[in-house]
């Protein structure tokens, strides 16, 4: 089993850090004027710098070194060819199925999974045709004008992101509404302006018993009953994507209007499966298939290059360069592109809850960072709110920052002045400003010394701050297809290297345990005295208040 920081390469990696830890990159640029080309990737529309990071060819090579030791390479076999690698669960992770375009067989447990993919896709396609086509008529023989997808986690944000996302691509007469938070505002907000005869809701719930997602679809149901007062109604207006064919029945909902999950897809993985029915409602099914085969090229780039050439390892890489040797806690992702405001929330679920553990594959507890707190918002507005802290503060957050080469729209005055903060930015974080460029700067302006000695220290930037940059031809889906697959490949070598289990989420269980068993007791007209003081404490006030 393999232990992070007891092997040769760890150790090594640690000792070429001590003895770079200090090296500035103004002076490694001004070093090597081939720095960018030996630092960047191509790969189909899609360019991967990653030149302005505290590193040189050597640290890139123990890095390496650090992925093979570690096993990288039969791990991508193992997942490719649907060993059940998520052993906590005796699954196998295989959302790579679900945009295998090659059609070559894919088994778990000896049966090939590939038809039964394609078929529930059909099944999805068919759907969305109907509904953009306006042939799917409501109960009362008028077309559906609103689709409404409840779900929490990877059912909503996976969709979410990617509907909001190719928003350009979109029927804009065919509203797309996501429903999340138990919180009554979140669905009722929806519903205020919705009409129920032109509804259909889509229920994403793998187990179908969620509390959140549950309580949201009974007030959902509830809502549509209250104003068309006929269960049969229901078949029309409410669809399912769930393991759960029983109680999705049982809720009223049409057996051929349930589609299938699989135990082999983790819910943070699996907008590429019938929970992404609201994106090919939304974009349709053509561009759905290209959003497939966007991750599909990503899978063989990641599968087939080698790892000096290959944009999730070296991402990868990069991260733990940071994480456990410089000991960076966060990581930001940025934007510059509008349509991409969900994309850092949707890869906070992806990166912390696939790699937010303490205990590695063998059941021992960690001495080393594992995943680091990822967050991020779109470029511009986040340079008014967050940077101050990218450039000044005292933590080293590392960065990668997304733009495309041409908008939707094409008005170049917007662009231009948008991509001017791209590239002035990852300029900045890298070199900074000395103190002997703030002082000829300050002296132009025909300051006096005192002056000049008050301000001096405070418009120093020391620079020396790591950025990747992907720059892309423009935000179609099958670039937005590869970008979030090249992401969730990142994730899976991390969590390699660390010895941990990416793809189960036991800590998110908990919470929902104790939450039904909480639930309980706020229900019963008791006094609860079960728990430690602070919590009985908050449920009793809260009973209190509530009478």
């Amino acid at each position: 089993m393999h232990f992070p920081r007891n092997s040769e390469s760890w150790n090594a990696l640690q000792q070429h850090f001590e003895q770079t830890r200090n090296v500035h990159m103004r002076d490694q640029f001004n070093d090597n004027r081939a720095r960018f080309e030996e630092f960047s990737i191509r790969f189909n529309d899609i360019l991967f710098d990653y030149s302005k990071n505290r590193i040189d060819t050597e640290t890139i090579n123990l890095l390496i070194r650090l992925a093979k030791d570690a096993g990288v390479p039969e791990m991508i076999e193992k997942m490719f060819s649907g060993e059940k690698i998520n052993h906590t669960e005796n699954r196998s992770v295989l959302h790579v199925a679900l945009r295998n375009r090659s059609k070559k067989p894919c088994y778990v447990d000896g049966i090939n999974i590939i038809p039964d993919v394609e078929y529930e896709l059909a099944r999805v396609k068919k759907l969305a045709r109907s509904i953009r086509a306006r042939e799917w008529l409501g109960a009362t023989d008028q077309p559906i004008t609103d689709v409404v997808n409840i779900g929490i986690g990877g059912s909503h944000l996976g969709p979410l992101m990617v509907t909001e996302a190719l928003r350009p691509y979109a029927l804009h007469d065919l509203n797309v509404h996501f429903v999340a938070n138990i919180d009554e505002n979140h669905i009722n907000d929806t519903l205020e302006n919705l009409k129920p005869e032109t509804t259909l809701f889509i229920i994403s719930s793998k187990s179908f018993t969620t509390q959140d997602t549950m309580v949201n679809a009974e007030t959902a149901r509830q809502w549509f009953l209250s104003r068309l007062p006929d269960e049969k109604l229901l078949a029309k207006h409410f669809v399912a994507v769930t393991e759960n064919q029983k109680a999705a029945n049982q809720f009223g909902i049409e057996i051929d209007n349930i589609f299938k999950m699989w135990d082999w897809v983790g819910g943070r993985y699996s907008l590429w499966s019938a929970i992404g029915l609201s994106i090919v409602i939304s974009i349709g099914p053509e561009n759905f298939d290209q959003l497939l085969g966007g991750a599909y090229d990503a899978d063989q780039h990641f599968r087939d290059s080698p790892f000096e050439h290959n944009i999730p390892v070296i991402m990868a890489l990069l991260g733990i360069w940071y994480n456990n040797f410089y000991g960076a806690q966060t990581t930001a992702v940025l934007p510059y592109a509008q349509h991409m405001h969900r994309f850092p929330a949707y890869l906070q679920q992806a990166d912390m809850e696939s790699n937010g553990k303490f205990i590695d594959r063998a059941g021992n507890q960690i001495d080393y960072s594992t995943g680091p707190i990822l967050f991020g918002e779109i470029g511009i507005p986040s340079q008014h709110a967050f940077y101050q802290l990218l450039h000044q503060g005292t933590k080293l957050v590392p960065v990668d920052i997304l733009a495309p080469i041409f908008n939707f729209q094409g008005a170049s005055k917007h662009h231009n002045a948008l991509m001017s903060n791209v590239f002035a930015q990852t300029e900045a974080l890298m070199k900074g400003k000395t103190e002997q460029e703030v002082l000829d700067e300050l002296s132009i302006q025909g300051l006096s010394e005192a002056e000049i000695e008050k301000l001096l220290p405070h418009k120093v930037f020391p620079g020396n701050r790591p950025s990747n940059t992907f720059l892309f031809e423009t935000l179609n889906p099958k670039t937005l297809g590869s970008l979030i697959a090249l992401y969730e490949h990142k994730i899976f070598v991390q969590g390699i290297i660390w010895n941990i289990n990416s793809f189960d989420q036991w800590g998110v269980e908990l919470g929902k345990h104790l939450a039904n068993k909480i639930m309980q007791d706020i229900n019963n007209p008791e006094v609860v005295c079960g728990h430690d003081s602070s919590t009985d404490g908050l449920i009793n006030y809260y009973k209190s208040r509530k009478v």
